[in-house]
């Protein structure tokens, strides 16, 4: 018996910091992000807004610009909503193709280190609520093509290994490098309003 009694504490004591793990990670994953292509209204005081324009170029110089908004639930791939419009330039400047995109799925999304500077005024949601980031998020463009939007959110105290903006592939292309204007932002989504947004 007295075997027996000390292999199930033994056990116990293994597990039970996975079990707690399991259970912090299970409550993070309830967790609703709405993220945005931001555009900066005001630089004094500094005021951020949603249906901002942000762009990558490809190894050719191409250039694919985006705007968009949506929101997904972390650890749910499929609870998304979202989208925006695209449109792709060569790099003379020539238009070559645009039209719309929908977020169909969440591929990853990991909490950065960071927090806005305490002037920013922002108009989409509450600041408290804004984090840092860099999302994974499946598309489907208008013209059939499918791609990987990738979203990446630097705060004021984020490591500079973080970058701000957007890069996107379509089809068999690689938007590998961002190059702005606009920027982009988290936000964590209060239960309260998840809650309206469901009804």
């Amino acid at each position: 018996m007295k075997a027996n009694r000390r292999w199930f504490l033994g056990i116990t004591v293994l597990l039970l910091p996975l079990l707690t793990f399991s259970i912090a990670k299970g409550d993070q994953e309830e967790t609703k992000v709405r993220w945005d292509i931001i555009h900066f209204t005001s630089r004094t005081p500094p005021t951020v807004e949603a249906g901002g324009r942000s762009s990558a170029l490809a190894e050719d110089m191409s250039k694919i610009t985006l705007t968009g908004s949506g929101t997904f639930v972390v650890g749910d791939s499929e609870e998304v909503t979202g989208g925006g419009t695209w449109e792709v330039r060569d790099r003379g400047g020539n238009l070559t193709g645009s039209g719309t995109y929908r977020v169909t799925r969440l591929v990853r999304f990991d909490v950065a280190p960071g927090r806005p500077g305490p002037a920013l005024v922002d108009r989409i949601g509450n600041v408290a609520d804004s984090r840092a980031g860099l999302a994974y998020l499946r598309i489907r463009y208008s013209d059939g093509s499918q791609g990987i939007l990738v979203v990446s959110c630097q705060l004021l105290t984020s490591p500079g290994s973080i970058f701000e903006g957007i890069t996107a592939s379509k089809g068999f292309v690689d938007f590998w490098s961002r190059s702005g204007p606009d920027g982009t932002l988290f936000h964590v989504v209060p239960e309260s309003e998840d809650h309206l947004d469901r009804d």
